[in-house]
């Protein structure tokens, strides 16, 4: 039976049926395939690394693809997790507080995610109750199954019609076995059924674990989950192996026989110098086109594109094994034990470092342990300095110590977000001598709230309802340093995530003692990027955006990179050094 006849016996509800597959408006059974990626054996393995690598090679033979995420947790976003369970959010440009492997995407893939691209089992549930609040089910007992997975099945194909995608690229977060993953799981599995055949492309990434008593990969674990994805109903087409060292011919016939899954098939994800040389690696072995054939794409690709896609990656990847200067940034952070906290600023740096032909090592520095007279040799050893984003008072003195010492010192600064905000308390403290300069986030009482909540902000109720989320326009100053760093864009998009500004009545003030603001909102008086003029200091530019968000490898966050060659300005003299000049090209 072909898929649009299957579909069409099983796409409506009613008494006499149990098959509930709602049809979004303008979906054309047949046209998008599916690739589904699971987890085996422990979570954090990278998945969304190893979906996102092959949703790129797939992407560079002229297909679209759009990938999703499927988190099992019942938060509605991933806005409120602590950064030490869960890594950084990652705010994609309508605002949706995400999980950290939507970056992932966004950076591989080069393009803007929408909130289409994430869902929560809160998200999900919430669908499902409000519809059967409507009426929606025509009076039916409401199920996990069909009804709940048929939310999910929906969800899958209004991204296919919204996004129009030969490929629907599917992370389910977590591993099999999981509780909150096994109504996903099944609606996959009802999803292949539905659609036939060369519809859908199972990848089960597992680990093969290396005991070093042992000395020797072992491969009964990987086995075992393995296992638990097929008893769930999902039969593998593709086994990615995570692994430290590449995984043996043994290991992987072993892998194949108890999998029933063909040898060329199972592919070693084994540990590298970068996640950009993943696709590299599934060109190399071949899984490009047996996914291809898997899914019967043959007709839709484009050698053309495919070739000038891969000679610039090839480009990125030279440039990046090849580099033999190396300087070090310190992070000044309160997250710095659990580095998937700054996930996006690591990526940053390695996009400038890889540019501008340098290796950038971090400096990883727990803010809270850094005193006001110890700063200068908290950061002797470094080349420049970032200050990142965080809520909560914990480590807010020891950061903005860090700040006034790469003020004073020269030291090359990048403040991001609460890094924007504590290089305007340090300077209104320590410049403009205003007793008690601080943030009412901090100190609702303190006697000069240089940071504070703007008065339209505090109308709005609710955690997370007053924030300033997703992306925005920032007008910037004429002849600035960050206008030159954006080649002297008059107008640049920045992504944000907070609550608090710089008070305007302070305004004046600050730039009168030599601080310009040079990037604002367009329509309210909300100061976006502040700057020292190079007279004064070699480079020293802080945005209450987060940039790391929108830094991509062949077009790396232009305050990145202007911080990376102002370091090497610093470390290796003056080598041209674009940054003091302002040019990040």
């Amino acid at each position: 039976m072909t898929a649009e006849r299957v579909l069409a016996s099983i796409s409506n509800t009613s008494d006499e049926t149990e098959f509930y597959t709602p049809m979004p408006a303008g979906y054309k059974p047949g046209k998008t395939k599916y690739v589904g990626v699971f987890g085996t054996v422990m979570s954090g393995l990278g998945k969304g690394i190893f979906a996102s690598s092959l949703a790129k090679v797939l992407k560079d033979k002229g297909l679209t693809v759009a990938p999703i995420k499927l988190e099992g947790y019942l938060n509605l976003d991933s806005g409120t997790l602590n950064p030490f369970r869960h890594g950084e959010v990652f705010v994609l440009d309508d605002g949706m507080e995400c999980d950290m492997d939507l970056g992932t995407y966004e950076r591989m893939l080069d393009q803007n995610m929408t909130r289409d691209n994430f869902s929560t089992s809160g998200q999900i549930f919430s669908a499902v109750l409000e519809k059967e609040r409507r009426g929606g089910y025509l009076g039916r007992d409401v199920q996990m199954i069909p009804h709940v997975t048929g939310e999910v099945k929906s969800k899958l194909r209004r991204l296919a019609v919204q996004t129009d995608a030969d490929v629907v690229f599917i992370e389910i977060g977590g591993t099999v076995g999981d509780v909150e993953n096994a109504y996903y799981i099944e609606a996959l599995r009802q999803l292949a059924f539905e659609e036939g055949a060369n519809a859908a492309c199972w990848v089960a990434l597992t680990y093969i674990i290396q005991p070093p008593a042992l000395g020797e990969q072992k491969s009964k674990a990987a086995q075992l989950g393995i296992k638990q994805l097929t008893q769930a109903g999902i039969q593998p087409h593709i086994i990615a192996c995570r692994a430290i060292n590449e995984v043996s011919k043994k290991v992987r016939e072993k892998i194949a026989l108890y999998s029933s899954v063909p040898f060329d098939r199972v592919f070693s994800m084994h540990d590298c110098e970068s996640v950009y040389m993943i696709p590299e690696m599934i060109r190399r072995a071949g899984l490009d086109q047996q996914v291809v054939g898997i899914l019967d794409l043959q007709s839709r690709l484009h050698e053309e594109a495919e070739s000038t896609a891969i000679a610039q990656w090839d480009g990125y990847l030279n440039s990046l094994r090849n580099l033999e200067k190396e300087i070090t940034i310190g992070v000044a952070g309160k997250y710095t034990s659990v580095r998937d906290s700054y996930a996006s600023i690591i990526k940053a740096l390695e996009h400038a470092g890889t540019h501008a032909g340098v290796r950038v090592n971090i400096d990883w520095l727990e803010a809270s342990d850094v005193a006001d007279d110890k700063a200068a040799e908290a950061l002797k050893h470094v080349d420049g300095l970032i200050v990142p984003g965080g809520f909560g008072s914990r480590g807010v003195e020891g950061k903005i110590a860090c700040v006034g010492h790469a003020r004073t010192a020269g030291l090359p600064f990048l403040g991001l977000c609460l890094g924007f905000q504590l290089a305007v308390i340090e300077f209104a403290r320590n410049v403009c001598k205003l007793p008690g300069a601080g943030s009412t986030e901090f100190d609702d009482d303190c006697e000069n709230a240089v940071i504070d909540i703007l008065p339209e902000q505090k109308q709005i109720e609710g955690l997370g309802g007053n924030m300033r989320l997703g992306g925005q326009d920032v007008i910037l100053t004429a002849d600035s340093l960050a206008s030159r760093l954006f080649n002297r864009a008059p107008e640049i998009r920045l992504r944000f995530r907070h609550r608090y500004e710089v008070d305007p009545k302070y305004i004046d003030q600050i730039q009168a003692a030599g601080m310009l603001f040079s990037g604002k909102a367009p329509d309210y008086p909300i100061m976006q990027i502040l700057e020292l003029p190079p007279a004064t200091h070699p480079y020293f530019i802080a945005t209450q955006a987060h940039s790391e968000l929108t830094s991509r490898p062949l077009r790396p966050d232009p305050m990145f990179l202007g911080l990376v060659k102002a370091a090497m300005a610093r470390k290796f003299g003056d080598v041209g050094a674009a940054a003091r000049s302002g040019s990040a090209t």
